[in-house]
């Protein structure tokens, strides 16, 4: 079979780009003599001269001319497909899935750092529930409430899940004094998914008997906050989950009865992840307990 001679074309594109056979050698890294050798073999197969050679310089034939425009454009498109394919061959991709609380607040303020430090690999953030846990989901690494029980799943505690009171200053102005638990009770009282914390905390309070019926239950974790941080009553909110509000003074914590000593928040990645994983589950633990040990 008469194969086309790829060598030799790469060889005639560089020392047509450059009208010089020496020049041409310098990029591709070989000698004068073995440019000029591709060359003619080039011309040979083809039957027709490719460069006008005079004693100190060379110029491009009609057929050279003709020839130049498509291999220039060929070798630039074949250049192009193998980086394409050689950069998705080295990104990895992984799914992570992350309640809205920790993914607003935790994960995607932090998301360019590792993408600056691990370019090589792709993250995809998903919407996952507290309960949600490792082999019922579709997810490489889960950020919930609660550590996942499997054997076949690994859970790294991140942070505490301790809640207290807390309220906007605004709020705790035009209210007044919310120093007691009858303070509290007394409050615009905000939920978190059903009324059950807030029975909890009174409990806790020496208050068991307190209505608790007051007030708006919030479905979304982030819809609370936004009602808490506009004034709108108290919430039971996990401290460390609202560090940076409280940080600010967005914040004020009304009382030191916590509830939840025992929950934490939990990265939970399979007993046998990839590189890709561990890597992403050692940055984002880093980075967690960096930031709780500043708080």
């Amino acid at each position: 079979m008469d194969y086309l001679p790829l060598n030799a074309i790469r060889a005639f594109e560089a020392a047509a780009r450059h009208l010089s056979f020496s020049a041409a050698g310098e990029e591709l890294h070989v000698t004068h003599p073995a440019i000029s050798h591709q060359i003619r073999r080039l011309e040979e197969w083809l039957g027709v001269p490719l460069f006008h050679r005079d004693a100190r310089k060379v110029r491009l034939t009609d057929a050279g001319l003709a020839l130049q425009d498509s291999a220039s454009a060929a070798l630039s498109d074949l250049a192009a497909a193998c980086r394409r394919i050689r950069r998705n061959a080295v990104v990895a991709s992984i799914s992570v899935g992350c309640i809205p609380s920790i993914a607003s607040r935790w994960l995607v303020p932090r998301l360019p750092d590792f993408a600056a430090h691990h370019p090589e690999i792709a993250i995809r953030v998903a919407y996952a529930k507290a309960e949600d846990r490792l082999e019922d989901d579709d997810n490489d690494i889960l950020i919930t409430l609660g550590a996942d029980p499997s054997p076949r799943a690994t859970s790294l505690k991140l942070f505490s899940r301790v809640s207290q009171p807390a309220c906007s200053p605004h709020y705790l102005a035009r209210k007044g004094w919310l120093g007691t638990p009858a303070d509290i009770a007394a409050a615009d009282l905000l939920h978190d998914e059903t009324r059950q914390g807030w029975r909890e905390w009174f409990s806790q309070a020496g208050m068991a008997g307190v209505d608790v019926g007051n007030g708006p239950v919030f479905a979304d974790f982030n819809i609370l906050a936004t009602a808490v941080i506009a004034g709108h009553g108290v919430a039971l909110c996990p401290i460390q989950v609202f560090r940076e509000e409280l940080r600010r003074g967005d914040l004020v914590v009304v009382s030191d009865i916590a509830t939840d000593k025992d929950k934490g928040y939990y990265l939970t990645m399979s007993a046998q992840p990839s590189a890709a994983e561990t890597t992403f589950a050692g940055w984002f633990c880093d980075q967690v307990s960096a930031d709780v040990e500043a708080a």
